[in-house]
């Protein structure tokens, strides 16, 4: 087994505080095997952390870009007076950046799962704005944009993988093992905005 990638304050990758996903595990092997994730994805992704690792502050600078850009994103991180907070931005940019490096390195095990229904809950009514404790207007992130942002997570990625020296079909088999984790975190984060029985 591959060892996790390293934790960062106040994002414990597993630990007491972390929800267990409702998901079992025979589900969760079907929902990998239907967006077509396997063990030669998991290499792909091994593959793809050498290349994007050192890359990591620059990828954000993209999507940092993108969501500054974009005000309806922005609203997200605004306080009450509708301004941008600032440390509440760098805090969610420090966890994103672990969430590159987690996704990369992971194992998409039990742990791995349990993290994601973690992580979707912190979108959710039930949990954000507590990690940072901070009185964001929002006090949801809708999940119209959290699955939308498949898109430019996937699409922006290319140019980096592209950096590592590999081969157009190497490259390729990154990009397309990148798509389907994204896709996998995706909807693992939009269960907990769902009726059980709905999921």
């Amino acid at each position: 087994m591959t060892p996790h990638a390293p934790a960062i304050a106040g994002y414990t990758y597993g630990g007491p505080e972390v929800a267990r996903s409702p998901l079992s595990d025979a589900d969760f092997a079907l929902l990998q095997r239907t967006v077509l994730f396997g063990d030669e994805d998991r290499a792909a992704l091994r593959m793809a952390a050498e290349v994007v690792g050192p890359q990591v502050e620059d990828v954000l600078d993209v999507w940092y870009g993108f969501v500054g850009s974009s005000p309806h994103l922005v609203h997200y991180f605004a306080g009450r007076d509708g301004a941008p907070d600032a440390a509440y931005l760098g805090a969610v940019r420090r966890r994103f950046g672990q969430w590159i490096r987690d996704t990369l390195a992971a194992d998409y095990d039990r742990r791995w799962l349990d993290y994601q229904y973690e992580v979707g809950l912190r979108h959710t009514r039930h949990k954000k704005n507590q990690t940072d404790g901070v009185a964001a207007a929002a006090d949801v992130i809708h999940l119209r944009y959290l699955i939308a942002f498949i898109v430019p997570l996937t699409v922006t990625m290319r140019p980096f993988l592209a950096k590592g020296g590999h081969g157009p079909d190497q490259v390729e088999r990154m990009q397309q093992a990148w798509f389907k984790a994204v896709t996998l975190t995706a909807v693992l984060w939009s269960q907990p905005y769902l009726q059980p029985q709905d999921f």
